[in-house]
């Protein structure tokens, strides 16, 4: 065994969610010790996220926090307070999320309302005057492109709901790398190409991690932010015996293509579309380009991983060709390329697409967990949301019978952190998808 270290708090995963959380316990007074397998931030899922900045959920907790959120990005070096260099950007260009019978505005407009995001409902004649070269034809449900009934006609119509504010993060990973710059400078130390090889605990209570190698890192309060490595690293603790809700990794694929002509306006980006009418979202980026995902229609295959070390990191064509043919068929005038171009990244999926922040049943031991890809727009949330509930359950909160509470600066709006509990009932208002 080599030398240990002592700390306040263990944070595993310095991708967003990690690094977020770091830099707020940072900022609490202790002493955070970040540990990651990879040689820098952000280099996991994090590296693969469209980074989508959107409002749309599920729950009013998902909402607020993504609203609360917003205001992080839109003024990131006030966020991190400090100077950390080249920043990632947040890039408004508002969202639409197309009307789709699995998950009704009327579900989730009123949490809008209640939470006061700002937005327009457009009809499927505005819908097509806002967007030109639009197809407005309702689909549901999507199905496969070898199908027959793909390629049929339709004389139903859909609108959507804008949101205006909703954009993306240009650089995913550098915001990753922004967090952890912040957290340095605040204190944290991390300690990359390591993987934790055991969790120690004496008397009921996390007392270590062990790194491969033979390090010992000793501390009262461990995060597990290890993305589709979490579940594993539960195992490794001894926890997950009360979990109503388990985390699986998923792998998932997003093309890149040129966007359609007319998409961008001259002097900006097209907005981001939530399409899950036929089981895609889009997003554009500067330099005319476009992102096309999944949002895990039936008709397709779960790509589920029982090791994430073994994930194919290459696109493949036949995921490729079926996003991109539906992206065509909402946008005729996208042409599907003969060569596959994207990226390939694993999701830590909850049975319900709705994150675990939580503690466990090992005191000191805390999650940050099932964030299904759809959680990276509320990282900086995220962090504070767990500093807040680590300060109150140590100081002897019962989180289990009175949930935790946190209060936003930005919205003056509390969140309450039962809705991501490890023993919550699964959310049945739930898309069952990425979109949460």
């Amino acid at each position: 065994m080599k030398p240990g270290i002592g700390t306040d708090a263990v944070v595993i995963g310095a991708g967003v969610i990690g690094s977020a959380i770091a830099l707020e316990l940072a900022k609490t007074g202790r002493r955070v010790v970040v540990v990651d397998r990879a040689s820098g931030a952000g280099q996991g899922s994090t590296s693969a996220s469209s980074a989508v900045v959107r409002y749309n959920f599920s729950t009013l907790a998902g909402v607020t926090a993504a609203w609360e959120a917003h205001f992080c990005w839109a003024a990131w070096a006030e966020h991190l307070g400090h100077d950390v260099g080249a920043l990632a950007r947040f890039e408004r260009c508002g969202l639409v999320m197309l009307d789709v019978d699995a998950a009704p505005r009327s579900g989730w407009l009123p949490l809008f309302d209640q939470v006061g995001v700002p937005y327009e409902e457009w009809d499927a004649a505005t819908l097509a005057e806002r967007m030109p070269g639009i197809d407005v034809g309702r689909y549901w449900p999507p199905k496969r492109i070898d199908e027959e009934e793909f390629w049929a006609g339709t004389e139903s119509t859909l609108g959507g709901v804008c949101t205006p504010d909703a954009g993306y993060v240009t650089d995913p990973q550098l915001a990753a790398r922004n967090l952890a710059d912040a957290a340095v400078a605040e204190g944290a130390e991390f300690r990359f190409r390591g993987t934790v090889v055991a969790v120690e605990s004496a008397g009921g209570r996390v007392t270590a991690v062990e790194l491969a190698g033979g390090t010992k890192v000793s501390a009262p309060i461990v995060v597990n932010a290890a993305g589709p490595w979490s579940g594993r690293l539960n195992e490794l603790a001894g926890v997950g015996a009360d979990f109503t809700v388990g985390v699986r990794p998923m792998r998932q694929e997003v093309a890149h293509v040129p966007a359609p002509e007319g998409y961008h306006p001259a002097d900006g980006v097209g907005p981001a579309v939530a399409d899950i009418d036929l089981g895609i979202y889009l997003r554009g980026e500067v330099g005319g380009g476009l992102l096309v995902g999944g949002t895990e229609p039936d008709c397709d295959p779960f790509q589920w991983l029982d090791d994430p070390d073994e994930v194919d990191l290459n696109p493949t064509m036949a995921v490729f060709e079926a996003q991109v043919t539906r992206a065509a068929r909402r946008l005729p005038g996208l042409r599907v390329p003969n060569r596959a171009r994207g990226v390939v990244g694993v999701y830590d999926v909850a049975d319900d697409w709705t994150p675990i922040y939580d503690r466990t049943e090992l005191a000191g031991f805390y999650v940050a967990i099932g964030t299904s890809g759809n959680q990276f727009k509320n990282a900086p949330v995220v962090g504070r949301m767990m500093a807040a509930l680590v300060d109150q359950v140590e100081a002897g909160a019962d989180h289990d019978h009175e949930p935790v509470r946190y209060k936003g600066p930005h919205t003056g709006l509390a969140i309450d952190l039962g809705t991501f509990s490890r023993k919550r009932r699964r959310n049945t208002g739930s898309s069952g998808t990425v979109m949460g």
